[in-house]
Order: structure tokens, then sequence, then C-alpha cells
């Protein structure tokens, strides 16, 4: 037996994170309970981002994070998580590979849009996440690529992933 390529893989939703600069008025005028982790729809999600400031867009989700985390340290590690074939699907995409993380997970073509989670940074230094699953909800056993786990010393599980019904 040859030693696995990978020692983490992990498995998790994968979220574009946006953060942006913001005050406390935006916050109250758009009705955000300030330092809150709040799970929204696709309309509010666009309604929210729209309204938001310039920002930095970068991949994220806890197991993603968790795993980038780790080849920043110099391990190897690989990600499956479902994005959707849009442009936060290209920068999750774009962002974890560059962070050194296999992610060969095919995006969805028609389904839900990317995930995202958009956070509300205010001068104190609070953040206020509004959260949309989008994409990240439909991952499903036909996406989990056994090769990758065989190849792998540790298989890391997102807790997250027992959330939706389905699961």
């Amino acid at each position: 037996m040859s030693d696995p390529k990978f020692d983490v893989v992990g498995i998790g939703n994968a979220i574009v994170d946006v953060l942006a600069h913001a005050e406390d008025a935006f916050l109250e005028e758009h009705g955000l309970a300030k330092g809150a982790m709040t799970i929204i729809d696709a309309e509010t999600a666009e309604n929210i981002y729209g309204l938001m400031g310039s920002g930095v867009e970068m991949s994220g989700g806890s197991a993603a994070n968790t795993i980038a985390g780790i080849a920043s340290l110099g391990g190897a590690g690989a990600f499956i998580g479902k994005v959707c074939k849009d442009q936060l699907g290209e920068v999750f995409t774009h962002d974890i590979r560059a962070a050194g993380v296999s992610f060969e997970t095919a995006p969805d073509e028609n389904g839900a849009p990317t995930a995202r989670c958009l956070i509300c940074v205010t001068p104190d230094a609070e953040r206020t996440m509004q959260t949309f699953l989008g994409a990240c909800v439909d991952l499903g056993p036909e996406d989990v690529d056994d090769q990758i786990i065989g190849a792998s010393k540790v298989l890391y599980l997102e807790g997250y992933l027992y959330d939706p019904p389905r699961a």
C-alpha cells in the first residue's frame, strides 16, 4: 500500500465569505441583529449583497477553512463541497485552490447559487453574519469521490452537514 496523497480530506459546506466594513446605522437600517449569524434566503442575500460596500470575497465554511489551515502549515489537504457554476462558485474554487487545497467537486450547472456568508464588520470589530446556504446543501453521495477519501490519512466531516433535512 502506498502512502496516502492527502493528510486530511474535509467534507463540508462550500461558502464564500464576503466581508465589508459597515456602520452600526447600516445594521439598524436593514434590521440586522448585531453580532448574530442569521440564515437567509436567496432574495435577501442578493438584496444585502447589493447594499454592502466594497469588500473582500474568499472561500470559507468551517471544514474548508480547516483544510486551508492544514495546507498553510504544510499539510496536504483536499476538500469536497458543492458550489454552483456562477461567479461566487468561481471565487470559491480559485481561492481554495490558491490556498494549496485540492478541490475537484464538479459545480452544479442548474441548481441554487453558491452559498455566501455576508459579513458586516462594524468599527468595534463585531461581525454580523447573514448566511445563504444555497448550493452547498445539495452536496450528495454522488459528489463524494471515494478515491480522494481513500487517498487520505484522515477524513474530517463538518458538523453542519447534518443540518439539512435530507442529511
